[in-house]
């Protein structure tokens, strides 16, 4: 049975895709301007922004399944400070995703390219709001001890085991390093 949470199996794709957006659209725009490629092109972006939202929600929703959880360990206001983070990329997202829409429906060739342009420059803000969110999510796990809410085993849990395991690897080695020794000096 797998006892981890859905929520960073999922989180990946929105975050992955918003590095991706910046270059994929450009090349799209940049396409469609000299014409090596027919506006339709332009559709692949607004699929994959979809994409981006859809996962993003998906993503919140199961972090907000979590939350509870979490708060056993973690302090609420640097959960809250994910969540704001998660809540403004999904957001920008959905904005992007309608100025892309816009450019792949309207008629008029130079109100579509002046959409696709607004849009392609604003991937770069919701990549920037993309990496808060990320990043508010790797403290939770990695400073406040998110993932310890998970850990199987005795006494601290498998998470303790990896904790000392990884302090231990840290100091080169973990036997020969212990206490301050180092038998690699040829003595």
């Amino acid at each position: 049975m797998d006892v981890l949470p859905l929520h960073p199996k999922l989180v990946h794709l929105p975050i992955a895709l918003a590095v991706l957006m910046p270059l994929i659209s450009v090349a799209l725009l940049a396409a469609w301007r000299g014409q090596w490629l027919p506006r339709r092109a332009w559709i692949v972006a607004v699929a994959l922004q979809a994409i981006l939202v859809i996962s993003g929600v998906v993503a919140i929703r199961t972090g907000g399944t979590e939350e509870e959880r979490v708060e056993k360990v973690v302090a609420e206001s640097a959960i809250e400070a994910h969540e704001e983070a998660a809540e403004a990329f999904v957001w920008g997202a959905a904005v992007l995703l309608v100025l892309a829409l816009g450019a792949a429906a309207l008629p008029d060739e130079r109100t579509a390219r002046m959409l696709a342009t607004a849009a392609t420059a604003g991937t770069l803000v919701v990549l920037f709001l993309g990496y808060r969110t990320g990043e508010a999510g790797g403290r939770l796990v990695y400073q406040h001890g998110a993932a310890s809410v998970y850990a199987t085993g005795t006494a601290g849990g498998a998470g303790a085991d990896a904790g000392e395991a990884a302090k231990a690897a840290k100091r080169g080695g973990g036997e020969k390093d212990r206490g301050g020794e180092d038998d690699d000096d040829g003595d």
